[in-house]
């Protein structure tokens, strides 16, 4: 029986049949940016219940004897439209259901009489006490709104995302936070071009919040140094421990610190048609060939995570691939390889991608980004570093 391309070791390699070229993995189409369809958001939805309690207080005092009171209903309506919707919107549900109040007594003809001034009281009371809720939470709207202008700004300082094109080769990067509310946190990336060729970092600092921040900011400006000053990948690995060592001394011990770093780097020498690849720990990249084949770039011997020297120290080895014309070079971080859907079962890239083609690396991760949503059920539980290149 004929093996499958998909059933030796290391995926298909190039020249072997191409099954379902283009297509991949079966699935909904997308639209051009990579964007899916959506079911209502529970926000959504729950903007709508003030006017159904409204409604339902209604028909509640049509179906039920004049001693029971749908007051409730009436109440609770502006309570429920204040956090969630804007300050008119909160005003016309408090006085419709001021109006539903008059508009169900007058249906007993009983005019103003005890109860009905009660009711319109603690009507207009409760409407009057969501207007304040409104304000409050519309103020820390706008407060929450500027934290994340701040937060996405340092993001980019930190974090910037690299030139579409670098010394011949096309590039895209992705960030994408697991929740929306947050805009930075320990997955990284950076391109450098040097003496030495393109150079490239894709990494993960264990933790969250501003240690992982400050964790990012060191591997990445210590990369910049020594991609422009090493003439050997291993050596900007070393360099890149040396830095993490020195600043988690700096802040009296490695737990301060975060711990470790999980990264991988590439270099693309100037002129040759091949990557070096040195892997600290990381999940390996993946070469995305013209014709639809995919490699991916396990390291010889695995090693530890950048900041982890005090457990043992050996000698970074690089490996050497090809990296042919029209072929593109896949970083990751674990974010993408560990996305569960409703079953537990983690999104493969490298099942996914076999076979199929891009255009060009946006799109590459744009589907990606857009696949992994899908797959996860619109979020993912850790951040998600994406960089693509590719050798036109």
């Amino acid at each position: 029986m004929e093996e499958s391309p998909y059933a030796r070791a290391g995926g298909r390699l190039p020249g072997d049949p191409v099954p379902d070229p283009g297509t991949g993995h079966p699935g909904p189409p997308l639209p051009p940016d990579g964007r899916h369809g959506r079911r209502p958001a529970p926000r959504t939805l729950a903007r709508a219940l003030p006017v159904l309690l409204i409604a339902g207080g209604i028909l509640y005092d049509l179906l039920t004897p004049r001693v029971f009171t749908a007051v409730p209903f009436f109440t609770a309506a502006p309570l429920v439209a204040a956090p969630l919707s804007a300050l008119r919107t909160t005003l016309l549900t408090g006085l419709a259901a001021l109006v539903a109040t008059f508009a169900v007594h007058a249906r007993f003809g009983t005019g103003a009489d005890a109860s009905l001034v009660t009711e319109v009281v603690t009507v207009a009371t409760v409407a009057l006490l969501a207007v304040a809720i409104n304000r409050v939470v519309r103020l820390g709207d706008r407060r929450l709104a500027s934290a994340r202008e701040i937060a996405e700004a340092a993001q980019r300082a930190v974090l910037p995302e690299p030139a579409a094109r670098i010394a011949g080769f096309d590039i895209a990067a992705r960030y994408e936070a697991a929740r929306k509310d947050a805009f930075i946190g320990g997955d990284l990336y950076a391109v450098q071009d040097s003496p030495h060729g393109v150079r490239v970092i894709v990494g993960d600092v264990r933790g969250k919040g501003l240690g992982a921040v400050a964790a990012v900011a060191v591997v990445i400006g210590a990369f910049r140094e020594a991609a422009e000053q090493e003439s050997a990948l291993e050596g900007v690995a070393e360099r890149l421990e040396r830095a993490l060592a020195r600043e988690g001394t700096r802040r009296d011990g490695v737990d301060a610190f975060e711990g470790f770093t999980t990264a991988v780097l590439a270099e693309l020498p100037h002129g040759a048609d091949t990557v070096r690849i040195v892997n600290r720990g990381h999940p390996p990249p993946l070469m995305l060939h013209a014709d639809g084949s995919l490699r991916c770039l396990i390291p010889y011997e695995p090693a530890l995570p950048l900041g982890m020297s005090d457990l043992g120290r050996w000698p970074d080895r690089a490996i050497e691939s090809a990296f042919p014309g029209g072929a593109t070079l896949l970083l990751y971080t674990d974010g993408l390889s560990e996305a569960r859907d409703a079953h537990g079962r983690f999104y493969d890239p490298w099942r996914r991608l076999a076979g199929r083609r891009f255009p060009d690396p946006r799109t590459l991760l744009a589907r990606l980004v857009a696949e992994v949503r899908r797959h996860s059920g619109g979020g993912t539980e850790d951040d998600m570093a994406l960089l693509a290149v590719r050798r036109p």
